[in-house]
C-alpha cells in the first residue's frame, strides 16, 4: 500500500526494538519496514547470523533508510540493553517465572507512559526459529504474549515487530495515557540493575548459598525473575548494594557486626593494645 510521504515530518521515536540473532537480512528489512511505518526508529542487533549491514535488509525494509542507517550492532544482549530502564521480553510461549504478563495494548500504554516520563525503554524479540531461552527472558521487567490462534500461534519477526509498533502508535493518538509515578527519583538502568545481581551472586556464592552446584542457574533465573520485577530506581540500587556490601562484613568465626571496619579496628586495638603503648 502506497503512502510515503517526504514532506511530512517524520515521526521516529519510542521504545529500542531489539532483535536476538536474526538469520536473514530479509526480515531485519522488513522489521525496519514495520518500524517506520509506526514512528519507532532505533534497531539494535544481537549478534545477527549473516553480518552487518546488510544490503538484503536495505532493500527490503522499502526506504526506511533511517532505521536502516541507524541500526547498532552488539555482541551480547546485555550489552544491548545496558542503557534501558525498562523491558519487555516477546514470548508465544508460556514461562514460569515471577515477571507480569501482559497484552501488547496494555504493554504499549505502559511503555508510552514511561517514555513521557523521560525513561528509556525498549521491546525484546527472539530468533526466528526458537525465540528467546529463559536466560534472556529473565533479562526483561515483564512479558508480552499476543492473542492469536492456539492451534496456529507462530509468528515471524516481522509480524510481531508490526503488531507491537501498531500499537504503540495507536497510544499517541489516545487522549488518556495510563497513570504513571513521574521520575521524582531517577530508573535504574539495566546496567545498575545487573551490577548489583552480579554484586549479590558474588556475596551468596563466598557463602555457599548455591546447593548444589547443579542448580545454580536455576536459583539465579529466579533471582533476576524476583529483582527484576520492581523497576528500582538508582537510589533504591545504591540502597540495596550497600546492604550487599555490608554483608561481607561478617563471618561465622567472628561476632556479628565484629567485621565492619570501625568495629574491627576497636577488637585489634582492644586485644592488642594501641602502637603508642608499645
Amino acid at each position: 500500500m502506497a503512502g510515503t510521504d517526504r514532506e511530512k515530518q517524520l515521526i521516529a521515536e519510542g521504545p529500542a526494538i531489539i532483535l536476538v540473532e536474526p538469520q536473514l537480512g530479509e526480515n531485519i528489512g522488513m522489521v525496519a519496514r514495520a518500524m517506520a511505518n509506526f514512528g519507532l526508529s532505533e534497531l539494535r542487533l544481537v549478534n545477527p547470523r549473516d553480518g552487518w549491514p546488510s544490503e538484503k535488509a536495505r532493500a527490503a525494509a522499502s526506504k526506511a533508510d533511517h532505521v536502516i542507517d541507524g541500526v547498532v550492532v552488539f555482541d551480547t544482549l546485555e550489552d544491548a540493553v545496558a542503557d534501558l530502564n525498562f523491558l519487555y521480553a516477546t514470548t508465544a510461549r508460556e514461562r514460569d517465572g515471577f515477571k507480569p504478563v501482559r497484552g501488547p495494548e496494555a504493554a504499549n500504554r505502559t511503555l508510552r507512559a514511561r517514555h513521557a516520563a523521560g525513561e528509556r525503554t525498549g521491546i525484546l524479540f527472539g530468533r526466528e526459529r526458537f525465540g528467546l531461552s529463559n536466560e534472556e527472558v529473565a533479562l526483561a521487567d515483564e512479558i508480552v504474549t499476543f492473542p492469536v490462534n492456539p492451534a496456529f500461534a507462530s509468528l515471524n519477526i516481522a509480524q510481531a515487530v508490526l503488531l507491537m509498533s501498531y500499537e504503540w502508535m495507536k497510544t499517541g493518538f489516545e487522549a488518556e495515557q495510563t497513570p504513571f509515578a513521574g521520575p521524582e527519583l531517577m530508573p535504574a538502568s539495566k546496567e545498575h540493575l545487573n551490577g548489583m545481581i552480579g554484586h549479590l551472586e558474588a556475596a551468596l556464592d563466598a557463602r555457599g548459598y548455591f546447593r548444589p552446584a547443579a542448580k545454580k542457574p536455576k536459583m539465579l533465573d529466579n533471582l533476576r525473575a524476583v529483582l527484576t520485577r520492581p523497576a528500582f530506581t538508582q537510589e533504591e540500587i545504591k540502597l540495596l548494594r550497600g546492604v550487599i556490601s555490608s554483608l561481607d562484613y561478617f563471618s561465622p568465626k567472628t561476632p556479628r557486626g565484629a567485621g565492619y571496619p570501625e568495629r574491627k579496628a576497636k577488637a585489634d586495638r582492644d586485644t592488642h593494645g594501641d602502637a603508642d603503648d608499645t
